[in-house]
């Protein structure tokens, strides 16, 4: 037996058992006549002591060898502390070591294993194993699994049963890019690892399981950010005989639990929002509305005078930021760098400061008269002690601008309270979206989302007016899940395909397995995907799900700590019949 306890356990209560415990060497103080060590292990730290009065001499020599992280296992008595650590579950005891057996040894770490450490990302994905061993990642890998378990629970007590489904599957032309994998059965032919398990789902629901999930890897070959991982987890979804209705229940539901279970916070508000308003007053489909700085557009009121800026933008839009008049000419200036900033892209930014005594003051005074200003200033909803913040330019990338400076600002204000939760279901998205580089239609979720029945009409004349039966739940500024009502017919697939660009031919051959299976009395279906590393992030008080991957590549997509992507042998390529030409 290594360990009648672990070392999270021992409390005042367990004084004069004769105890065994194992783990690592967190540190060692050595006194020369008594040393003391912290041995650490999942659960916790325990205190070892070793007195040349009570210990062996043999043993007080093995102790004097010790490193950080050695594994050891000790045999010894509970005692009482004679300085109790008020800051340490079990700091009101230590164990007296009678035996110490040193099972493994260790280099010294490259990186201090504490909450602290002075090692960098780099070099912490390089040791991930070692990195798992400080408390912020150990506790964030199990707070990911307390998530995923409370999941279950839910979704199994409504009858949702969990399906597996393959990995290894067929390449499809829509979404990111495809990993693909090579057949030595099958030279020249390649599988595709899912995206998602869309189209299986949906056949599951064509197979009457009524109720599905699964907590699945999904995979795009796409560009990285902090919040993005070439490998994610999904809580994927579906059910039969649903409308948009049914399913934005039961996920609000799901959403009340895990925040009543996790954080013991009752959510009972969640709002709904259409897309357009969403782009409208915050700029993007997923606003965070723990704060204000709602957009006011201020074409009618900043337009026609004599500040060509303005004149010839099909959008002027501003903001009111709540407090700060008070900014220095200095701050504000550091605010138009920030937008001017590449990856912002603003070519400038006007300001408006709504002064105490109810006038105002702004950059571009010699165009705008007071009247004007108190215009702008009911148009954004400042009040006195405001600032004003005004872009300008073609409609979208401004609107995408503002709402990367809301956010910065709510940001710097405080305003984005990790530990507040604001939940928001945004509704009615376009079914498709122009893509000006391949000069056709795209579906802005997938092809097998539902249009709106009272907009079908506009599928000849006016695609890019069509609503979708599509869904996404934002939590804290965060797209956390996001869903359809699907098409379960074949002729409405059929007529979704040829819009977007497929010929019968093609989509017969991409996805004719789901269209066979159409004719077959497919029931009306609709579901959601959570994203589980970012959920789990978010309700852990953060907005970078890497912690919270026991695993995780950097942003090159690489795993760093076992060097893949890797080059394979040419025995290898020649069984799988491939000849590689690198551009």
């Amino acid at each position: 037996m290594y360990r009648s306890h672990t070392c999270g356990e021992l409390r005042i209560a367990d004084k004069n058992k004769e105890v065994t415990l194992s783990g690592w060497v967190q540190k060692s103080r050595d006194k020369g006549f008594m040393i003391w060590v912290d041995l650490r292990d999942r659960y916790g730290i325990t205190q070892l002591i070793f007195d040349e009065e009570r210990t062996e001499k043999t043993v007080m020599e093995q102790a004097k060898s010790l490193g950080r992280e050695f594994v050891v296992q000790v045999k010894g008595t509970v005692i009482e502390r004679e300085a109790k650590n008020n800051n340490m579950a079990t700091g009101d005891i230590e164990v007296l070591v009678s035996a110490l057996t040193i099972l493994n040894s260790s280099q010294l770490p490259p990186f201090t294993i504490e909450d602290e450490t002075d090692g960098g990302e780099d070099i912490r994905m390089k040791y991930r194993y070692l990195d798992i061993r400080r408390n912020p990642v150990k506790n964030s890998l199990m707070f990911r699994h307390k998530v995923t378990q409370e999941v279950r629970n839910y979704l199994s007590n409504l009858d949702f049963c969990e399906v597996e489904t393959p990995y290894l599957i067929k390449s499809t032309p829509e979404g990111a890019r495809d990993f693909v994998v090579p057949s030595r059965m099958n030279p020249g032919q390649f599988y595709a690892l899912p995206q998602s398990p869309q189209t299986f789902k949906q056949l599951l629901m064509v197979g009457g399981m009524d109720k599905y999930f699964q907590i699945v890897k999904c995979f795009r070959d796409e560009d990285l950010r902090a919040d993005r991982q070439p490998e994610f987890t999904q809580i994927d979804c579906e059910m039969s005989f649903v409308e948009q209705e049914d399913i934005l229940n039961v996920f609000e539901g799901m959403t009340r639990h895990l925040l009543k279970e996790i954080h013991h916070i009752d959510v009972q508000n969640f709002p709904r929002m259409t897309f357009d308003e969403a782009m409208k007053k915050y700029g993007n489909d997923k606003p965070d509305i723990r704060f204000g700085m709602e957009f006011g557009e201020l074409n009618e009121v900043a337009q026609h005078k004599d500040f060509a800026v303005f004149n010839n933008a099909e959008l002027v839009v501003g903001i009111a930021v709540p407090g700060a008049a008070s900014y220095s000419r200095k701050e504000i200036d550091a605010l138009i760098d920030w937008v001017k900033r590449p990856q912002v892209g603003a070519l400038g930014m006007v300001y408006c400061k709504c002064e105490a005594d109810g006038s105002f003051k702004s950059s571009v005074d010699k165009f705008y008269d007071q009247e004007d200003l108190a215009q702008w200033a009911e148009k954004t909803g400042a009040k006195a002690g405001d600032l004003i913040l005004v872009l300008s330019g073609a409609a979208h990338k401004t609107r995408s601008q503002l709402s990367a400076l809301r956010m910065e600002l709510g940001n710097r204000m405080g305003l984005r309270k990790p530990d507040e939760f604001a939940p928001l279901w945004v509704v009615d998205f376009p079914l498709l979206e122009w893509d000006e580089e391949s000069e056709r239609f795209h579906a802005m979720h997938h092809p097998f989302t539902s249009p709106k029945k009272e907009d079908m009409h506009l599928l000849d004349t006016d695609p890019g007016k069509v609503r979708a039966n599509a869904y996404d739940l934002v939590l804290n500024g965060n797209e956390i899940g996001g869903g359809s009502i699907r098409i379960h017919d074949k002729d409405t697939q059929a007529l979704m395909f040829k819009h977007l660009g497929f010929t019968a031919e093609q989509a017969q051959e991409q996805f004719g397995f789901l269209m066979n299976a159409f004719q077959y009395g497919a029931p009306p279906h609709g579901g959601l995907a959570f994203g589980l590393d970012r959920l789990t992030a978010i309700l852990g008080g953060q907005e970078t799900i890497r912690d919270f991957i026991a695993f995780p590549k950097n942003n090159s997509g690489r795993d760093v700590m076992i060097d893949a992507p890797a080059a394979i042998d040419n025995a290898q390529l020649e069984e799988l019949s491939i000849a590689l030409h690198i551009k």
